[in-house]
């Protein structure tokens, strides 16, 4: 009876403990926030170098589309080792190959004249390693975090990355008003090195784990299975695919957009920019309040139809305020769409799972997006750049009418 009564005591203290009060949390809270930093710099800094060489749209879709591949041809995999390895250990690498890709990236434009080839390979390998260590991160946070503060602890995170997305697009638009737009790299570069040196003081609790008797494919199809079992995970994953196809397609235009049909300086951008991390700010705040009167298929299907209509805003749009506007709306309802999937993925996956599936609905999220990438480029060149926000519309509105009529609006249960 003592024993029980202890263990009480100790799951409600552990109930009542806010996010804040974990150690780990702080470091990759504060590790996250300076990589997102430096991801926000050399995410707009690229396209933005492939515009300013080739002066194509082509050029800049291509980037993205690249960027994506990763994703698509290599989380599994990553999920599988990310469930093998020392979790640390991975993510210290992972910065580490950033910095000296970036650092590459740099000087080959600063001392030469580079081939898009080149920029491209770049794009390719930092979106690789930036993929290993936000997987990593995912298996840390559902390691070191009590259940049920998983949705504070990833709105805590999402909330550091809208944060930056603030900040971030506005330095970027002062920084890129220098003469040399590759200065951004050098940047980011230094950026994680103090991410690296902050990650080395994470105390790592993580057992060595048994040897394994199964092998790779093996794991990799325990997954596999787990995430066909999760139904609802399953129905939010191929939900996923056809959103990030919409919202991938308009991210790659609006730069473009906002450079070729509105004709916006480099700073004017950062601070259009700016609004789309304003509005996941100002939407992070309410997603605990949502959360508890909203079943999550409920959230990411209404959520959906309201991004359909900020993407019909950005067609209208003819001046750089509407286009924010547009922009802080979209932030807004993206935040709550995504915190929610990430959440619900965290609390319906084992422990021992969590690399895996991460890593499969990381390559099924981005399954499309290469291609949805490119077509937004060649529409951009063949017709106008504000159709792809049409299209992008059309994709979100049958979502809604799928969403709405299937088990993620009618047949939840209550573990959603």
């Amino acid at each position: 009876m003592f024993i029980k009564t202890n263990r009480l005591s100790l799951s409600r203290q552990q109930s009542h403990m806010t996010i804040w009060g974990h150690r780990n949390f702080l470091i990759l809270f504060f590790t996250s926030g300076i990589i997102a930093f430096g991801n926000k710099i050399y995410e707009l800094a690229l396209p933005l170098i492939l515009y300013d060489l080739t002066q194509s749209a082509v050029a800049m879709s291509t980037m993205k589309g690249i960027e994506f591949l990763p994703n698509l041809l290599l989380a599994v995999f990553i999920g599988v080792l990310v469930d093998r390895v020392h979790k640390k250990n991975w993510s210290l690498a992972s910065i580490l190959l950033q910095m000296l890709v970036l650092l590459g990236l740099y000087a080959t434009l600063a001392y030469g004249a580079p081939s898009l080839y080149v920029l491209y390979i770049g794009g390719f390998l930092l979106m690789t390693f930036g993929y290993a260590f936000s997987n990593a991160r995912v298996a840390i946070v559902k390691q070191a975090i009590p259940t049920e503060l998983l949705t504070s602890a990833n709105v805590s995170l999402n909330f550091v990355t809208t944060l930056i997305g603030i900040i971030g697009p506005v330095l970027t638009g002062l920084m890129l008003m220098l003469p040399r737009l590759h200065d951004g790299l050098f940047v980011t570069a230094v950026a994680f090195g103090f991410a690296f040196i902050l990650l080395l003081f994470l105390q790592s609790n993580e057992q060595p784990r048994a040897q394994r008797q199964s092998s790779f494919w093996k794991e990799l199809l325990e997954g596999w299975r787990e995430l066909r079992r999760n139904r609802l995970l399953w129905l939010i994953s191929l939900t996923v695919i056809f959103l990030n196809c919409a919202s991938g397609m308009v991210d790659t235009t609006v730069i473009f957009y906002a450079k070729d049909a509105l004709l916006l300086s480099n700073f004017e951008l950062g601070l259009v920019w700016s609004a789309a991390g304003i509005g996941g700010l100002l939407g992070s705040f309410i997603i605990s309040w949502l959360r508890r009167r909203l079943k999550v298929g409920t959230l990411i299907t209404l959520t959906t139809l309201c991004l359909a209509l900020t993407y019909f805003m950005m067609y209208l749009s003819h001046s750089a305020a509407m286009l924010g506007v547009s922009l802080f709306l979209n932030g807004w309802f993206e935040t709550i769409s995504v915190v929610c999937i990430w959440t619900f993925r965290q609390e319906t996956t084992p422990q021992h799972l969590i690399g895996r599936i991460s890593g499969i609905t990381g390559s099924l999220f981005k399954l499309g997006m290469p291609f949805a990438v490119a077509a937004a480029g060649w529409i951009s060149a063949f017709t106008a750049p504000s159709i792809v926000f049409l299209v992008a519309m059309l994709i979100n509105l049958i979502l809604f009418v799928c969403c709405r009529f299937s088990p993620l609006w009618e047949k939840q249960r209550s573990l959603i």
